[in-house]
Parts: structure tokens; C-alpha cells; sequence
């Protein structure tokens, strides 16, 4: 009775698999390190070790390997629910700070400049801003719905008023990014809410 073959499905898997997570993985690093111009196909294949024609099996194009790559930042920051509005944004507004001072932020710069001329590059900047405000958002409505803040304040003006100096300290003043400024921009933000006038009916 002959033995049955094995099947080399799963091991073929796995084998792709890893070789796709070391082409993402050499991929964003260049990324980190001279942006979206400073990425090829030749350098990814000579720095990962995987051959172009397998990089080239799996992404069509360069372009699509950079948009492969750079979707890897838009991840979903959990929601805090500590029972107070504050704390809720303090916690959310600290991990922007330190997120903006990992690899992930020197990456966005070319990301925003190349979206002014892809589309594609556009939806994934649109994505990534989407996620990194969702939880702002969230913590805001329910504060409202909690009536720790007034249901006329608009949450996306208050997430811009959160964000908005946390990029500008990032990316143009570069003053430092730590958490005692982040507890200040909520603060400022918290306090510009109270001042809210509900409108008249």
C-alpha cells in the first residue's frame, strides 16, 4: 500500500507568507528612511533578499507595493472609557504624541505631498486621518450623550483643535512632543467646549 504525498500547500504558504512580511516589512523601513521617492523595487528586492520577480508576482507595480506598505499605518487606536471626558482625551491625545515620535511620522510627510497628485495615495491619507480621529470622535459624542459637554459642539472641530497643534509641533515648530503638552492641548480644548453658547431656537 503505497503512503499518501503530503500536501506542500501549507508549507507553500507559509513560505509566501513570510516572504511577503519581509518585502512589507524592507518596504516601510526604506519608507521611514527617505519616504515614498527614496522606495524601489531593486533596492526592496536587495535589501529583503526576495527576488523582483516575486515582489513582482504578489504587487504589480511599484506603486502598488508603496500603497501595500504605507496602508500597514492606518491602524484603529482603541477607545478609553475611563468615566471622564478628560481622561478619555488626555489618554487618546498622549498616544498621538508618541506615536508622532516614532518611524510611522516621518513617513506621512511624502505620503500627504504625493496625495496632492494620486488618488490613490489621497483615499489611503484620508484613511489614515479617518482612524486616527474615530476614537477623538467617539469619546466626544458620548461625553455629549453623558452631558459632560454641550451637544452644540461640533466634534470634529474639537478633534481638530486636539490634533491640529500636535501636527504643527511635530511637524513645523518640531518644539518637544511630550505628554505635558498633550494634557495642555486637551485642556485648551475642554475649555474652548464650555464656552460654547447653545444656539437659540
Amino acid at each position: 500500500m503505497k503512503a499518501k504525498k503530503r500536501s506542500a500547500g501549507p508549507r507553500t504558504d507559509e513560505r509566501v507568507e513570510r516572504s511577503k512580511k519581509a518585502v512589507l516589512t524592507t518596504t516601510y523601513e526604506l519608507l521611514t528612511k527617505s519616504g515614498l521617492s527614496g522606495v524601489s523595487v531593486d533596492e526592496v528586492a536587495r535589501r529583503s533578499g526576495v527576488a523582483k520577480t516575486t515582489i513582482y508576482r504578489h504587487w504589480p507595480s511599484r506603486e502598488a507595493l508603496l500603497l501595500d506598505a504605507c496602508s500597514q499605518l492606518a491602524s484603529r487606536p482603541p477607545v478609553p472609557d475611563t468615566g471622564s471626558v478628560r481622561s478619555d482625551l488626555e489618554q487618546l491625545a498622549c498616544r498621538v504624541a508618541v506615536r508622532f515620535r516614532e518611524p510611522f511620522a516621518t513617513v506621512m510627510p511624502s505620503i500627504i505631498d504625493a496625495a496632492e497628485r494620486d488618488k490613490d495615495l489621497a483615499e489611503l491619507q484620508s484613511r489614515i486621518h479617518a482612524e486616527m480621529r474615530r476614537a477623538l470622535v467617539t469619546v466626544i459624542e458620548r461625553a455629549q450623550e453623558r452631558g459632560e459637554l454641550p451637544k452644540t459642539q461640533d466634534a470634529r472641530e474639537m478633534v481638530a483643535g486636539i490634533l491640529g497643534p500636535i501636527f504643527y509641533r511635530r511637524y513645523f515648530s518640531r518644539e518637544p512632543l511630550d505628554e505635558a503638552f498633550a494634557k495642555k492641548v486637551v485642556e485648551r480644548a475642554l475649555k474652548s467646549a464650555e464656552s460654547v453658547v447653545p444656539r437659540s431656537k
